[in-house]
Protein backbone atom coordinates (compact mmCIF):
# COMPACT_ATOMS: atom_id res chain seq x y z
CA UNK A 1 0.00 0.00 0.00
CA UNK A 2 1.39 3.70 -0.44
CA UNK A 3 2.43 5.16 3.22
CA UNK A 4 3.93 8.02 1.30
CA UNK A 5 4.42 10.32 -1.73
CA UNK A 6 6.26 13.71 -2.80
CA UNK A 7 5.44 16.16 -5.88
CA UNK A 8 7.78 17.99 -6.89
CA UNK A 9 8.18 19.93 -10.26
CA UNK A 10 10.18 19.02 -13.30
CA UNK A 11 12.27 22.04 -15.07
CA UNK A 12 15.46 21.84 -15.98
CA UNK A 13 16.24 24.81 -13.87
CA UNK A 14 16.28 22.78 -10.60
CA UNK A 15 19.96 21.65 -11.80
CA UNK A 16 22.16 24.70 -10.93
CA UNK A 17 24.13 24.07 -13.55
CA UNK A 18 21.53 24.57 -15.89
CA UNK A 19 20.32 27.37 -14.03
CA UNK A 20 23.58 29.23 -14.35
CA UNK A 21 23.11 32.98 -13.02
CA UNK A 22 19.86 32.21 -12.16
CA UNK A 23 20.32 29.35 -10.17
CA UNK A 24 19.76 31.34 -6.88
CA UNK A 25 16.03 32.41 -7.70
CA UNK A 26 15.18 28.68 -7.54
CA UNK A 27 16.84 27.76 -3.67
CA UNK A 28 13.45 27.49 -2.19
CA UNK A 29 12.48 25.22 -4.48
CA UNK A 30 15.30 22.83 -4.16
CA UNK A 31 14.64 23.13 -0.59
CA UNK A 32 11.07 21.87 -0.63
CA UNK A 33 12.12 19.64 -2.77
CA UNK A 34 14.64 18.03 -0.69
CA UNK A 35 11.93 18.21 2.62
CA UNK A 36 9.40 16.22 0.47
CA UNK A 37 12.38 13.64 -0.21
CA UNK A 38 13.04 13.54 3.18
CA UNK A 39 9.41 12.51 4.38
CA UNK A 40 9.57 9.47 1.40
CA UNK A 41 13.13 8.58 3.44
CA UNK A 42 11.43 8.57 6.61
CA UNK A 43 8.72 6.52 5.43
CA UNK A 44 11.24 3.50 4.99
CA UNK A 45 9.67 2.10 1.97
CA UNK A 46 10.10 -1.53 0.37
CA UNK A 47 9.59 0.43 -2.91
CA UNK A 48 10.23 3.87 -4.14
CA UNK A 49 8.16 4.28 -7.61
CA UNK A 50 8.93 7.08 -9.85
CA UNK A 51 6.72 8.68 -12.16
CA UNK A 52 6.73 11.53 -14.54
CA UNK A 53 5.20 13.12 -17.65
CA UNK A 54 6.31 11.26 -20.97
CA UNK A 55 5.71 11.74 -24.76
CA UNK A 56 4.86 7.84 -24.21
CA UNK A 57 4.48 5.38 -22.04
CA UNK A 58 7.39 3.15 -20.37
CA UNK A 59 8.13 1.64 -17.39
CA UNK A 60 11.94 1.26 -16.18
CA UNK A 61 11.51 -1.60 -13.76
CA UNK A 62 14.96 -1.06 -11.63
CA UNK A 63 15.53 2.31 -13.09
CA UNK A 64 17.80 3.97 -16.10
CA UNK A 65 19.99 6.16 -17.23
CA UNK A 66 18.76 10.21 -18.54
CA UNK A 67 21.31 12.83 -19.73
CA UNK A 68 21.22 17.01 -19.05
CA UNK A 69 23.04 17.17 -22.15
CA UNK A 70 19.95 18.84 -23.75
CA UNK A 71 19.81 21.39 -21.46
CA UNK A 72 23.02 22.41 -21.84
CA UNK A 73 25.24 20.33 -19.16
CA UNK A 74 27.49 17.08 -20.49
CA UNK A 75 26.35 14.96 -17.14
CA UNK A 76 24.44 11.71 -17.37
CA UNK A 77 21.85 10.98 -14.26
CA UNK A 78 21.31 7.55 -13.61
CA UNK A 79 18.27 6.35 -11.79
CA UNK A 80 18.28 2.84 -9.65
CA UNK A 81 20.68 0.15 -11.28
CA UNK A 82 20.44 2.09 -14.28
CA UNK A 83 19.93 -0.70 -16.69
CA UNK A 84 17.05 -0.06 -18.48
CA UNK A 85 18.82 1.04 -22.05
CA UNK A 86 15.51 3.34 -22.94
CA UNK A 87 16.70 6.88 -21.94
CA UNK A 88 14.80 8.45 -19.19
CA UNK A 89 11.96 10.50 -20.07
CA UNK A 90 13.15 13.98 -18.97
CA UNK A 91 10.63 14.17 -16.28
CA UNK A 92 12.24 11.02 -14.29
CA UNK A 93 16.12 12.26 -15.46
CA UNK A 94 14.62 15.57 -13.22
CA UNK A 95 13.62 12.78 -10.64
CA UNK A 96 16.44 10.98 -10.64
CA UNK A 97 18.95 14.16 -10.02
CA UNK A 98 16.72 15.32 -7.10
CA UNK A 99 17.20 11.31 -5.80
CA UNK A 100 20.71 11.13 -6.33
CA UNK A 101 21.07 14.64 -4.37
CA UNK A 102 19.08 13.72 -1.40
CA UNK A 103 21.25 10.23 -1.31
CA UNK A 104 18.38 7.80 -1.75
CA UNK A 105 19.09 4.34 -1.74
CA UNK A 106 15.64 2.97 -1.88
CA UNK A 107 14.56 0.00 -4.65
CA UNK A 108 13.35 2.12 -7.42
CA UNK A 109 10.45 1.41 -9.90
CA UNK A 110 9.94 4.05 -12.56
CA UNK A 111 6.87 4.96 -15.39
CA UNK A 112 6.82 7.77 -17.61
CA UNK A 113 2.83 8.62 -18.32
CA UNK A 114 2.07 10.13 -21.86
CA UNK A 115 0.37 14.03 -20.81
CA UNK A 116 -2.97 13.02 -22.89
CA UNK A 117 -3.72 9.59 -20.88
CA UNK A 118 -7.15 9.26 -20.14
CA UNK A 119 -7.79 9.79 -16.02
CA UNK A 120 -9.36 6.89 -15.57
CA UNK A 121 -5.86 4.82 -17.02
CA UNK A 122 -4.17 6.99 -14.53
CA UNK A 123 -6.44 6.30 -11.58
CA UNK A 124 -6.25 2.32 -12.32
CA UNK A 125 -2.25 2.84 -12.59
CA UNK A 126 -1.80 4.22 -9.42
CA UNK A 127 -3.97 1.33 -8.02
CA UNK A 128 -1.77 -1.18 -9.43
CA UNK A 129 1.12 0.81 -8.32
CA UNK A 130 0.38 0.68 -4.44
CA UNK A 131 0.41 -3.12 -4.68
CA UNK A 132 3.54 -3.89 -5.75
CA UNK A 133 4.99 -4.06 -2.15
CA UNK A 134 3.97 -4.02 1.57
CA UNK A 135 5.49 -0.23 1.31
CA UNK A 136 5.15 2.00 -1.20
CA UNK A 137 6.32 5.35 -1.92
CA UNK A 138 5.73 7.53 -4.79
CA UNK A 139 7.88 10.56 -6.33
CA UNK A 140 5.71 12.21 -8.55
CA UNK A 141 6.89 14.37 -10.91
CA UNK A 142 4.73 17.23 -12.65
CA UNK A 143 4.47 21.17 -13.79
CA UNK A 144 1.45 23.12 -13.35
CA UNK A 145 0.09 25.63 -16.54
CA UNK A 146 2.86 27.27 -18.68
CA UNK A 147 -0.08 30.44 -18.77
CA UNK A 148 0.43 32.65 -15.96
CA UNK A 149 2.12 35.27 -17.14
CA UNK A 150 2.14 37.17 -20.67
CA UNK A 151 6.07 35.86 -20.48
CA UNK A 152 4.99 32.45 -19.66
CA UNK A 153 5.86 29.52 -22.43
CA UNK A 154 2.08 29.27 -23.22
CA UNK A 155 1.24 33.13 -22.65
CA UNK A 156 -1.44 34.41 -20.39
CA UNK A 157 -4.49 32.58 -20.34
CA UNK A 158 -7.00 33.87 -17.07
CA UNK A 159 -8.21 30.29 -16.70
CA UNK A 160 -4.51 29.66 -15.22
CA UNK A 161 -4.47 30.78 -11.85
CA UNK A 162 -7.41 29.14 -10.60
CA UNK A 163 -6.62 25.90 -12.26
CA UNK A 164 -3.53 26.14 -10.47
CA UNK A 165 -4.84 26.80 -7.21
CA UNK A 166 -7.20 24.08 -7.31
CA UNK A 167 -4.03 21.65 -7.68
CA UNK A 168 -2.49 23.71 -5.10
CA UNK A 169 -5.64 22.99 -2.68
CA UNK A 170 -5.73 19.47 -3.93
CA UNK A 171 -2.35 18.64 -2.97
CA UNK A 172 -2.10 20.49 0.33
CA UNK A 173 -5.11 18.23 1.29
CA UNK A 174 -4.17 15.25 0.12
CA UNK A 175 -7.38 15.40 -1.82
CA UNK A 176 -7.72 12.39 -4.05
CA UNK A 177 -11.04 13.03 -5.46
CA UNK A 178 -9.80 16.86 -6.47
CA UNK A 179 -7.08 15.55 -8.37
CA UNK A 180 -9.11 12.48 -9.79
CA UNK A 181 -11.71 15.35 -10.85
CA UNK A 182 -9.13 17.77 -12.76
CA UNK A 183 -10.70 18.45 -16.24
CA UNK A 184 -8.46 17.02 -18.37
CA UNK A 185 -8.81 19.04 -21.70
CA UNK A 186 -8.68 21.98 -19.41
CA UNK A 187 -5.05 20.65 -18.10
CA UNK A 188 -3.84 20.24 -21.87
CA UNK A 189 -4.82 23.68 -22.83
CA UNK A 190 -2.88 25.26 -20.19
CA UNK A 191 0.22 22.94 -20.35
CA UNK A 192 -0.18 21.39 -17.03
CA UNK A 193 1.56 18.10 -17.65
CA UNK A 194 1.84 17.37 -14.13
CA UNK A 195 -1.87 16.25 -14.67
CA UNK A 196 -1.56 12.41 -15.87
CA UNK A 197 1.02 11.70 -12.36
CA UNK A 198 -0.69 13.31 -10.42
CA UNK A 199 -3.78 11.46 -11.30
CA UNK A 200 -1.70 8.48 -10.81
CA UNK A 201 -1.24 9.49 -7.51
CA UNK A 202 -4.42 9.66 -6.41
CA UNK A 203 -5.28 6.63 -7.79
CA UNK A 204 -2.77 5.12 -5.56
CA UNK A 205 -3.64 7.10 -2.49
CA UNK A 206 -7.22 6.01 -2.31
CA UNK A 207 -7.72 4.81 0.82
CA UNK A 208 -4.29 5.16 2.00
CA UNK A 209 -5.57 7.93 5.01
CA UNK A 210 -2.96 9.95 4.04
CA UNK A 211 -2.66 13.36 5.19
CA UNK A 212 -0.97 16.24 2.79
CA UNK A 213 1.51 19.25 3.20
CA UNK A 214 2.04 21.70 0.48
CA UNK A 215 5.86 22.97 1.08
CA UNK A 216 5.76 25.45 -2.23
CA UNK A 217 3.53 27.16 -4.53
CA UNK A 218 4.30 29.76 -6.73
CA UNK A 219 5.54 30.55 -10.54
CA UNK A 220 8.54 31.98 -10.54
CA UNK A 221 8.32 32.04 -15.06
CA UNK A 222 4.66 31.85 -15.21
CA UNK A 223 4.62 28.32 -15.03
CA UNK A 224 3.03 26.78 -12.10
CA UNK A 225 5.10 24.76 -9.46
CA UNK A 226 4.03 22.77 -6.47
CA UNK A 227 5.45 20.40 -4.11
CA UNK A 228 3.81 18.56 -1.40
CA UNK A 229 4.18 15.90 1.41
CA UNK A 230 2.15 13.08 1.88
CA UNK A 231 2.24 10.72 5.02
Amino acid sequence: MLVAAAVCPCPPLLVPDVASGAAPELDPLRTACADALAVLAAARPDLLVVVGPADSAHVWEGGGTGSLRPYGVNLAVRLGDGGDPEPLAPSLTLAAWLLNRAGSTAPLHAAGVPVSAPAARMLELGRGLAELADRVALLVMGDGSTCRTLKAPGYLDERAEPFDASVARALGAADTKALSDLDVPLATELGAAGRAPWQVLAGAADGAGLSGDLLYDQAPYGVGYFVAAWS
